[in-house]
């Protein structure tokens, strides 16, 4: 009888937590994911920060490049300057960002010269240094580069080999050939005009800067049907300037809409950019409203909230940096600013922080309710695109800075993993090398020798009981990533007061520290993977030096109550 008398209680229990989740997820949630337009890949991409110079508080411009992969290369390298005799060329190559070799075949960065295009352009007589991962991101002069796909409309993807140029290429001349962010910007659109872009890529933005200005540059291809006998450009490209006091996000969407190419201080672009939108019926002149470069090649419906928080990172970046604007989550992401002065000027910590964010405290925290288990894990709720993921290759953070000379100037800080079990190290603009564990590595085969697994090896760890291990990674970010950003300006000195007698030695002590440094952090990582083993080790808490084994926090009521609510839905009905 008791049993009989429960059913009623436990189907108005599957009911309300049916409502409830249908509430949470929304009904498209529970279709196929493969009919959900906010699930396509490139929205799992790369995530830029923009801060002009004027926004930062200490002057500097800096920008971010979150390579968020999963399976992409992420081996960095450092290339030597060089000096070209008349009439050299340089040879151009199909650089494809997510193509990878097993290590026994050799380095990608040795290999991708098999994918010759065929094409050589002019060289110049000095191409400048420049540290690269996936792109170039950093040369000499302090011109920095960020990534992050934003796709195209589907006409205007050209994958012929008519293109010789993809991203990787374009940002890699414009390292080479670049000495200010204005003339990296003509180096690229240059050669995609002239030689056509696509190939591996379609729609790309790239944030490029130098100590002065930040601009979003974003390009697209111009139909499978270009050829260079056209004579029309084989791309399309606009850039805009970031106002000095601003700052801008671009999560894998275009960002820029109206233009004003009168205003030559603030926008650059290509001769087709509006006549090609018109020629491909993706721009009526003759309707009610301007021309807008996103909405013409690149249009992304939807809000943070209709995405059931898919497209919820460019309403976060400005809910983190202008509070007081009070943007609603419901806000069209296309009728977003292009850009905002933030309530308060930012760090390089502040960006840091930024890139590990989560969404706590929003609608779309991962870890409200169960949604982070036991141990509030966010990387286990994957409906919500965060800032911070687990997928990422590494992240960079370019900063440049115009009252010291560019060896000493630009900074790249490099996180190998996922930013929140990760360190960011300080990589000069000015060194001549890269430890050589930055060079090595592949995600299907373990390798000690190199540094991106010593973080893989803390993060993995960390995963099990994450509200638990991430304090004891905190600490090690304090020691190491936050002792590096106070050191700096220390390091600053000595190489500013050596380059006054010796650029040359300013530039071995820049390369000593940054080798130093990095090492301690890998071997200090290791080492960290190690304790978090043996310390969280079947739940144990171990405590080394008590010789104790503990309990760490107990679980959280909430996960508690849904666990036996479970337990009852899910109770099969007694024989009769």
């Amino acid at each position: 009888m008791l049993l009989k008398k429960r059913w009623p209680f436990v189907g108005l229990l599957t009911a309300l937590l049916l409502v409830g989740v249908f509430a949470l997820v929304g009904p498209d949630k529970a279709a196929n994911a493969e009919d959900d337009p906010f699930l396509d890949l490139r929205h799992d991409a790369c995530t830029v920060i923009m801060v002009a110079k004027g926004a930062s508080v200490d002057g500097s411009t800096m920008t971010t490049h979150t390579c968020d992969c999963g399976t992409c290369d992420w081996t960095w390298g450092h290339i030597l300057a060089a000096d070209h005799k008349p009439g050299s060329t340089r040879k151009v190559y199909h650089i494809n960002q997510y193509k990878t070799w097993p290590p026994k075949e050799g380095l990608k960065w040795e290999l991708y010269k098999k994918d010759f295009t065929g094409l050589e352009i002019p060289e110049i007589p000095h191409t400048f240094a420049y540290h690269r991962g996936m792109f170039g991101y950093m040369n000499e002069n302090q011109v920095a580069i960020s990534e992050s796909t934003i796709g195209t409309v589907r006409k205007l993807v050209n994958n012929t080999p008519a293109a010789k140029f993809d991203i990787t290429m374009l940002t890699l001349i414009a390292m080479e050939r670049s000495k200010t962010a204005r003339e990296a910007i003509k180096v690229m659109g240059d050669a995609a005009e002239k030689y056509g872009y696509g190939f591996n890529d379609d729609g790309e933005m790239l944030a490029v800067s130098d100590p002065n200005e930040v601009w979003i540059f974003e390009i697209m291809p111009a139909g499978p049907l270009w050829a260079p006998e056209t004579g029309k450009p084989g791309a399309v490209w606009c850039a805009q300037r970031i106002p000095d006091d601003n700052v801008s996000v671009c999560p894998n969407e275009s960002r820029i809409g109206e233009i004003d190419l009168n205003n030559k201080d603030f926008y650059m672009a290509s001769p087709n950019v509006i006549s090609l939108a018109i020629e491909q019926k993706l721009y009526d002149p003759a309707g009610s409203k301007p021309f807008s470069f996103k909405r013409a090649y690149s249009p992304a419906e939807g809000s943070a909230m209709s995405s059931q928080g898919r497209r919820s990172r460019l309403w976060r970046f400005f809910d983190i940096v202008a509070p007081s604007l009070k943007i609603s989550p419901e806000t069209q992401n296309m009728d977003l600013p292009f850009s905002v002065k933030p309530d308060k000027k930012i760090s390089v910590q502040d960006v840091m922080n930024m890139t590990r964010d989560k969404s706590y405290g929003t609608i779309f925290d991962p870890v409200k309710g169960i949604r982070g288990g036991p141990y509030q894990n966010p990387n286990y709720w994957r409906n919500t695109r965060l800032i911070g993921v687990s997928n990422v290759e590494y992240t960079s953070l370019v900063q440049c800075r115009s009252w010291l000379p560019d060896p000493i100037g630009g900074i790249v800080w490099l996180a190998f993993g996922p930013q929140d079990t990760s360190c960011y190290m300080p990589l000069y603009a000015g060194i001549n090398d890269l430890p050589k564990s930055f060079s090595v590595g592949d995600h299907f085969e373990f390798n000690r020798g190199s540094a991106r697994w010593a973080f893989d090896y803390v993060d993995f760890h960390t995963q099990v009981v994450y509200s638990e291990a991430i304090e004891d990674v905190k600490k090690a970010q304090l020691e190491y990533e936050a002792a590096a950003v106070q050191k700096t300006t220390e390091i600053d000195k000595q190489a500013q007061d050596l380059y006054a007698k010796s650029p040359a030695k300013a530039r071995e002590l820049l390369t000593k520290y940054c080798l130093e440094n990095a090492n301690k952090v890998v071997n200090a990582w290791w080492e960290l993977g190690d304790k978090l083993l043996v310390k969280y080790n079947h739940f144990g808490f171990y405590d080394g030096a008590k010789r104790s084994r503990g309990r760490g926090k107990p679980y959280s009521q909430t996960w508690q109550k849904a666990v036996r609510m479970i337990d009852i839905l899910t109770e099969p009905e007694p024989q009769r």
